[in-house]
């Protein structure tokens, strides 16, 4: 029933077995002593972890809980959205105004890579115009190192992501006092967002720099 609400994503049947193996697991990664060992039963119940398509739309969902009288308890969500919203909020704005200023240096410096690359060769460029070569013929070759100018900060990029980003989230989750969160789980559109926007940087800016040289 829960599943085939408009508003819900995904819903998940946690088990007793299943409740109690994770709080296990949570209390050994925190390095907290075993205390389940001394439980002559398991306490912990069933549950439904339900995934919302939009987290602001859970009154609904809160709603058809409450009523359903084969459930016992709902855990209150109102403020665990509102701070996770907070969070998300604060990290897109970060990352968007930290997005442009990356993207501005790296196209700066990949432009000014490129053109002294170009200054240094520029006899051979001369030579190969005389011969006939085309200008796309002499452009693609820079074009190529400055997308892997790109792909190498992108490299760089995600191995400074790859060493931040729990720490991050532990300093996020105890600040807004939410769960932490799992930036790991973005890894694959992060990957190829961090790969493609070097390339294309790289590419861009290679291309004005051959572009203003050829122009002259």
């Amino acid at each position: 029933q829960v599943a085939a609400m408009p508003e819900v994503a995904g819903v998940d049947f946690i088990t007793k077995d299943q409740a109690l193996a994770d709080f296990t697991a949570r209390e050994a990664q925190a390095g907290h002593e075993d205390l389940v060992k001394y439980l002559d039963s398991n306490p912990l119940h069933a549950s439904l972890d339900i995934r919302l398509k939009d987290p602001k739309q859970h009154g609904d969902v809160v709603e058809v809980l409450t009523g359903a009288s084969v459930v016992d308890h709902v855990l209150p969500v109102e403020d665990v959205v509102d701070r996770l919203l907070a969070v998300t909020n604060v990290i897109r704005t970060i990352g968007l105004i930290l997005l442009a200023a990356v993207g501005i240096t790296v196209l700066f410096i990949v432009v000014n890579t490129i053109r002294l690359a170009v200054v240094a060769r520029g006899t051979e460029i001369e030579i190969m115009r005389l011969v006939g070569a085309s200008d796309a013929f002499v452009r693609w070759p820079f074009i190529f190192e400055g997308a892997l100018v790109g792909f190498i900060g992108a490299g760089v990029t995600l191995l400074l992501y790859a060493v931040a980003a729990e720490p991050l989230s532990g300093v996020l989750a105890q600040y807004f006092e939410v769960p932490p969160l799992a930036l790991s789980a973005l890894t694959r559109e992060i990957l190829v967002l961090t790969l493609g926007t070097g390339l294309g940087l790289g590419s861009i800016g290679a291309w004005l720099s051959v572009r203003r040289y050829l122009a002259r």
